[in-house]
């Protein structure tokens, strides 16, 4: 039964690999760049016994002629080939198992993500409290923008004349 769950989590990590950075991927074959990755996330490459050439060569051997990817069972086969390599000193079949332990279960590694971070010049800008002026006129007491009224100088269209004390008394006068 532990044969069968660790095969699925290793179809399931190959899966995973496969689909990682491209968006049109299915999850069905595997490219040599996700290959390396996978090496490399699941500690397969080690720098002395197995390094990047050797999985190269190995994704090489194992995929077909024309062929610029490999399947499931490929992959399975590249392992196989590493396997006795990575560990020395165990046999074919377990270090078969030991390499397919490595990659099981396992998930593509977003290393170097960039992080948007306020900082300098950016902060001052963003910063309302410091705005003077006219410019101050543009936020509510909140810091949130005002928008077009914030912006702008509305035209009063009523007819008078702006700072007119008398507004809006001209039809009282006249009907007297």
């Amino acid at each position: 039964m532990a044969r069968s769950e660790e095969m699925a989590s290793l179809e399931e990590s190959f899966r995973k690999f496969a689909i990682y950075g491209d968006t049109k991927a299915t999850g069905q074959e595997m490219n040599g760049k996700n290959w390396a990755k996978l090496c490399k996330d699941c500690k397969v490459t080690d720098g002395k016994s197995i390094t990047s050439t050797d999985v190269d060569i190995v994704f090489s051997k194992v995929k077909g002629k024309s062929a610029r990817v490999i399947n499931y069972e490929e992959f399975k086969k590249a392992l196989e080939e590493l396997a006795p390599k990575r560990f020395k000193d165990k046999s074919k079949e377990e270090a078969y198992e030991a390499i397919c332990q490595l990659v099981a279960g396992k998930e593509p590694i977003n290393v170097g993500v960039t992080k948007a971070r306020t900082v300098g010049a950016v902060e001052r800008l963003t910063d309302t409290s410091k705005y003077t002026g006219s410019h101050k006129e543009r936020f509510d007491e909140s810091g949130k923008g005002k928008g077009k009224s914030g912006r702008e100088n509305i035209v009063d269209t009523s007819g008078y004349v702006s700072a007119y004390k008398n507004a809006g008394t001209y039809d009282a006068k006249v009907k007297k």
